[in-house]
Formats: structure tokens, sequence, C-alpha cells
């Protein structure tokens, strides 16, 4: 154990923090778009696929790196993941072009794509049953922060001098992080041995392949909408600029809080309750969007609402992905992670799909009927589940 004695909050506040290295290194881009375009010379498209890029990346490795990385103890394994994310940002710092900006990211997001997932098996290990789902929501509430505060601020610093000063400063505090994960966290055991054919067993799981469809679902839904917010605002309220910026944030600040309220639910109802209400009321908050958010006030109250729905799925469905696999459980949320961010690279090329054929307004509807898919896989799921059970017990009744 660490020779610095620390408490269950101060331990997750240390993985929340790492967290937030991660998470701005992942929104960052977002914040630089003006800046990448006019310093790279390339238009807005060819900058937004150093999102794509990264997604793809955190997508794909997120499972694979797991699975690499088993035996490692966990500690050190959070420590490294955020020198990879540190030396990925700084290398996008330094990066001369392009191309090798592109290279950069997809060095970032193999460093995020072991972090995220490890970090939250990590809290959920220290702590006990009862308060598992708001553990696991402390360390997502550092990709919230990083929602509401990191993209704001590369934008800021990138307008102030440039880009590349930003992923620099991404770089420090990812490398900040590895520090404080390093004096602060306890070691912890890897889990028990296993073959790596046996890692991915959990992904044959039917209850596990339904959350996870769930999950390419409702961010493919929520990201193609909060990504082109802007040409969205333009048309509903006329809404441009720095007031598109308030109104991310008020997005952001919902979010904190519904990640928040999503770890105190699953702590006290469960997972089913609390993803199938979020996901009714995102439907319902994507259907009327066009409609509250006509003047800046509406829109303003929609974006803080619409937050908080989104984000108190997290802490549910990772919950739940514990409960199916307690001894896989890292690799579970790997493949979680990985569906969370192959939604957001759908979004991208879905999105713009949407918004080049049939406008802005289409497209929170179109997410709108995304996350009522979602609720009717769900659904069909769990009483599929249910009556196997009653099934099998009549079965038995009768023999």
């Amino acid at each position: 154990m660490s020779s610095v004695s620390t408490s269950g909050s101060s331990r997750n506040a240390v993985l929340a923090f790492g967290a937030f290295g991660v998470g701005t290194s992942g929104y960052i881009v977002a914040g630089l778009l003006p800046s990448l375009v006019s310093e790279l010379h390339v238009s807005a498209t060819a900058a937004a696929q150093l999102v794509t890029s990264f997604a793809i990346a955190y997508a794909i490795g997120s499972p694979l790196f797991a699975a690499v990385t088993g035996r490692w103890e966990r500690r050190t394994l959070l420590v490294a993941a955020l020198v990879v994310t540190g030396l990925g940002n700084l290398f996008a710092a330094v990066a001369p072009g392009y191309t090798t900006l592109l290279l950069a990211r997809v060095v970032t997001a193999v460093g995020a794509a072991v972090f995220t997932p490890a970090a939250s098996a990590v809290a959920a290990e220290l702590t006990t049953p009862e308060r598992r789902g708001r553990a696991v929501a402390m360390v997502f509430g550092g990709l919230t922060v990083a929602l509401i505060f990191g993209v704001p601020l590369g934008s800021l610093v990138s307008q102030q001098w440039d880009y590349q000063t930003a992923f620099l400063l991404v770089g420090v505090l990812s490398l900040a992080g590895a520090v404080a994960v390093r004096l602060v966290l306890p070691r912890v055991a890897p889990p028990p041995a296993v073959r790596l054919a046996e890692r991915f067993a959990v992904a044959r799981d039917k209850r596990v392949v339904a959350l996870l469809v769930t999950t390419v679902l409702a961010c493919l839904g929520a990201f193609m909408v909060y990504t082109l917010s802007s040409p969205l605002l333009a048309v509903t309220a006329g809404i441009t600029g720095g007031t598109v910026t308030v109104l991310l944030f008020c997005y952001g600040i919902g979010g904190a809080l519904g990640n928040y309220l999503g770890g105190r639910a699953a702590d006290r109802w469960g997972a089913r309750v609390p993803v199938l209400l979020v996901l009714g009321g995102m439907t319902v908050v994507l259907a009327l969007l066009p409609f509250t958010s006509v003047t800046v006030a509406g829109a303003g109250v929609t974006f803080f609402v619409w937050g908080t729905i989104t984000w108190a799925i997290n802490p549910p469905m990772q919950h739940r992905l514990i409960e199916l696999s307690p001894g896989h459980a890292g690799l579970a949320l790997s493949l979680n992670a990985s569906a969370i961010y192959l939604g957001v690279g759908l979004s991208g090329i879905v999105g713009g799909a949407v918004l080049t054929s049939a406008g802005p307004t289409v497209l929170p509807e179109i997410a709108a009927v995304l996350s009522a898919v979602a609720i009717a896989v769900m659904v069909f799921f769990w009483e599929t589940r249910r009556a196997r059970r009653v099934t099998a017990r009549e079965e038995v009744a009768v023999g």
C-alpha cells in the first residue's frame, strides 16, 4: 500500500482530476477549430477529423489495451496511461503539420482509452457496493468538468496565443494528473489472470451487448446535436457567436448535475429504472428542442435540462456493467468506453449527412428517434430475460 493515508473521497478526487485531463484532451479540439483552420490552412471538415481520429483510436484501443494490460498493477497502469496522454498532447503541441497532428491525436487517444475505464473500475473497487455508483460518478465528473471548462479554456488560450499552447497546457495537466495518482492512490492488485479469449467472453453476454448498443445509440443521438449546435441555434433562434458558447456552458453545468444525480440514482434504484427514465427524457427533450430553443432564455433552459438528462446515464450504465461482469469489470467498462466513442465518431458522420441533406432542425428529430430505438432495445432485453426466468420457474414447478 502507499505510504500516503488517504480517504476514499480523496482517491476518487485524484481519479477525477486525471479524468479531467483525459477528457479535456478529447474534447479540446472543438474549441480549437477556428485556430486549427487558420493556422493549418485546412477546411473545417478536415480539422474536425482530428476528433474522428481520436474517437476511432479510442474505440479500438480501449478493449484491446484493457486485455493486453490486464495483469498490470492498477496504479502503475493509471500513471502510464496519463503519461501517454500527456506525451500525446505535447507531441501535438510541436507537430509540424496536419498529418503529424493526426498521429499525435491517436497517441493521445491510446492513453485516454486505457485510463478512463481503468479509473472507473478502481474507483468501484476501492469503495463499498452501496456507494459504487457515486464513486464511478465522481470519476466521470472529471469528464463533465472538462466539458464545462476544458473546451472554453482551450478556445480562450488558442485565441490569445495559438492551438499549440493549448495542447501544451493540456499535456502538462495530464502529466500533473499522473504525479497525483502516483502519490495519492494506493497500489491496487490486478484482477485474476485469465486467458485472452476469456477476457472477451464478456462481449458474448447478451445483457452486456444490449447495454453497449444502447450506449452507442444514445451517444450518437446526443453528440450529433451537440457537435452541430451552432447551425441549429442559428436557425431556431438566430443565436451565433459567444451566445452559443454560453449555451454550451449551460449544457455542461447540467451535465455535471446529471452525472451526480445518475450516481445517486444508481445506488438507490439500480440501473434499469434510471437508464429507462434518462432515455425517455432524452427522447422528449430532443424531439422538442427545435420548438423550445426559439429564444435565448428558452435555449438556455433546454440545454441545461438536456445536459442534465444526457450525462445522468453514465453512472447507472457502468454500475450495471460492473454487476454483470464483476471479474472482468475493467474490460466491460473499456467496451462501454469504446461504445461511447463509437457513438461520438459516428455522430460527426451521421450528423454531417443529415445537416447536408435535410437541414439543422432535423438533427434533434433524428436523435430522438435514435433514443427511442435505444429504449426499445432495453425494454425488449429486460422483458425477454424476465420471460425466460418465468418460463424456467414454471418448468421446474411442473417437473
